[in-house]
């Protein structure tokens, strides 16, 4: 019966109504989504964007009816007419996976790490389909190959833990697609993935969506991908749709105070301020397209722009307080795990008050790199100098010295503040530790750092737990700034806040850097969020520095292959942009830059 209505429903795939989630939270039922109305037709992608909390993580797992006991639902789902709502345990086992498939944000965490991944797709085809195991093997191949992943075989033999990120990423995507299932829901499906793995995920997406013939309901809070794959878009905040429309309705003309200010927060790859860098120009470069006088003129002002900007950058004569000199750092053998150079041969330097910019994707040594600069890892070859401390081969007491001058700011201010520690002692503790203050001159001190991060004074007895995630950057912003060091290490501080969130703290860590004249090495895979900050850009790809320059050196003229992979993988908040930088990429790929 389920079979006809699918096939002869001429209806939207799905169609919400009025649905409604409540969670029981202390005897009271708190909401977490109010009213949502929207639909999908085949073939399309809707995106519901908005940031944590917003629900709209929580209405989508109501579709699947896979929230915890203590929640309530309400409304009307369909699917291709068929009412969801309601349904029997036992009934709603054959639509999931077989009709609605869900794309999980971590894969790691999705898949089983104890099966290897041609079994799991084997499990799910037999599960609903009941096929042999040699006709489920067959069809899991099948799968894998469909996806894209290089070594269809390799990867139907592997546990999780043995694929990249991306690997894995694509291996679920496998698993979701292999009963050819109506709706695709893809719960944040990019968000831990380096940007050229996301760049790939999400041509293979759109690819799927068109073979398949699917609709497609992503959830995110990242507008660049939303600009690279809706059809259209429905913006929540606080469990409500506040706005719905197109793609190009909601970026090129939003209506509601919310969307204009989230829209507002995305860091634009070349936009600083009123100046916009002509990154098509510069992309340009790399590719076998043919170049008009309009584009070559356009071309030939970003190489001069970039030439002006390396001059200037020559003359700097300011204070040289972190360099690496021919750094080498390798992780020793360990059991039957070979030796594994993270580092090799860097060279790299950041002045008094400049920040420079460290990108590269995961595993490209940047965080080795950052985590040398404050001793935490010892150097195997070169010589290492950080504000006027030689530390290639530091004893306890020279380290314990430098980071009396030394700050770094951490990826997760979760896991960095002790959850058993008010904030203002975890502010204070360096200060009672390096300068031995204590009583009111202490208590002065915390509350003179509480404002220069914008936190109320009276923030200081709270726990990290009553804290949301952008305060609790602040308060690690304000502990690493406690002891005003030379130098100011940042890893990837923003990378787990929302857009808005991230671009009041990126505002921050600016305003204090100017302040206070500390040499900021920045760490991130993000180019985009490095494009607010940085006077200078470095990028490193598998250990290695392949290119340092200004600014405007490597965003208007790149050089190296792989930084021009990079900045063309960066998506932008902007459908018709981001469809022509699309083509770009592909260009770049086509001319055999893909490294």
């Amino acid at each position: 019966m389920t079979d006809q209505v699918t096939t002869t429903f001429s209806g939207p795939v799905l169609q919400v109504r009025e649905l409604t989630v409540h969670f029981g939270v202390d005897n009271v039922w708190v909401p977490a989504a109010l009213n949502l109305n929207y639909s999908i037709e085949r073939g399309k992608v809707l995106a519901i964007v908005g940031e944590s909390g917003s629900g709209k993580s929580a209405s989508s797992m109501a579709i699947l009816d896979l929230l915890p006991e203590n929640s309530r639902i309400s409304g009307s789902v369909k699917l291709s007419g068929r009412e969801l709502m309601g349904l029997k345990p036992a009934q709603m086992h054959t639509v999931r996976g077989g009709q609605i498939a869900m794309i999980f944000q971590e894969p790691m965490t999705a898949l089983n790490p104890v099966y290897t991944i041609g079994f799991q797709i084997i499990e799910t085809l037999r599960a609903h389909f009941g096929m042999s195991p040699s006709q489920a093997k067959a069809r899991a191949l099948e799968l894998l190959d469909m996806v894209e992943l290089p070594d269809p075989l390799k990867a139907f033999n592997s546990y999780p833990h043995q694929l990249s990120g991306g690997q894995r990423q694509r291996a679920m995507i496998a698993q979701s697609i292999s009963c050819d299932p109506q709706l695709l829901i893809a719960d944040e499906p990019t968000t831990a993935l380096d940007v050229t793995v996301q760049a790939e995920i999400l041509d293979l997406l759109r690819s799927l969506r068109d073979r398949l013939d699917s609709a497609v309901l992503l959830i995110t809070h990242d507008m660049g991908v939303v600009a690279d794959l809706a059809d259209d878009i429905a913006v929540m905040r606080r469990g409500v749709i506040v706005e719905r429309g197109t793609v190009d309705q909601i970026f090129n003309a939003p209506t509601h105070p919310y969307t204009i200010a989230l829209l507002q927060a995305v860091p634009h790859l070349g936009q600083r301020g009123d100046e916009a860098i002509d990154m098509t120009a510069a992309l340009a470069i790399g590719t076998d397209i043919v170049v008009d006088a309009v584009l070559a003129a356009r071309i030939e002002v970003n190489e001069r722009l970039a030439n002006e900007a390396a001059t200037v950058a020559r003359n700097d004569r300011r204070e040289v307080v972190v360099k690496f000199e021919d750094v080498v750092i390798e992780y020793p053998k360990h059991g039957r795990v070979a030796a594994f150079r993270a580092v090799d041969k860097v060279n790299l330097y950041v002045r008094q008050g400049e920040v420079l910019g460290l990108v590269g994707e995961s595993g490209s040594g940047k965080t080795t790199l950052g985590r040398a600069a404050i001793a935490l890892l010892p150097i195997t070859e070169g010589r290492l100098y950080v504000a006027g401390q030689d530390i290639s081969k530091a004893s306890r007491e020279e380290i314990h010295r430098l980071h009396k001058s030394v700050g770094i700011v951490f990826q997760d201010p979760s896991s960095s503040l002790n959850p058993r520690m008010p904030i203002g002692d975890s502010i204070g503790e360096p200060l009672k530790l390096a300068k031995g203050l204590k009583g009111a001159g202490l208590s002065a001190e915390v509350e003179r750092l509480l404002d220069s991060v914008e936190l109320p004074r009276a923030y200081r007895s709270r726990f990290p737990h009553e804290l949301s995630g952008g305060q609790k950057q602040r308060v690690g912003i304000a502990r690493a700034l406690s002891l005003e060091p030379k130098v100011l290490i940042a890893d990837e501080p923003t990378s787990a806040l929302d857009v808005s969130v991230q671009a009041r703290v990126l505002q921050l860590i600016q305003s204090l850097q100017q302040q206070m004249n500390f040499a900021c090495l920045f760490i991130t895979h993000d180019l985009a969020v490095i494009d607010v900050l940085a006077d200078r850009i470095a990028v490193m790809h598998h250990g290695r520095i392949v290119e340092t320059g200004t600014r405007d050196e490597i965003l208007r003229y790149p050089k190296d292959p792989y930084t021009q992979r990079l900045l063309a993988a960066v998506p932008v908040p902007d459908p018709t942009e981001q469809r022509a930088r699309r083509e770009l990429r592909r260009e770049l790929l086509a001319a055999g830059n893909d490294v």
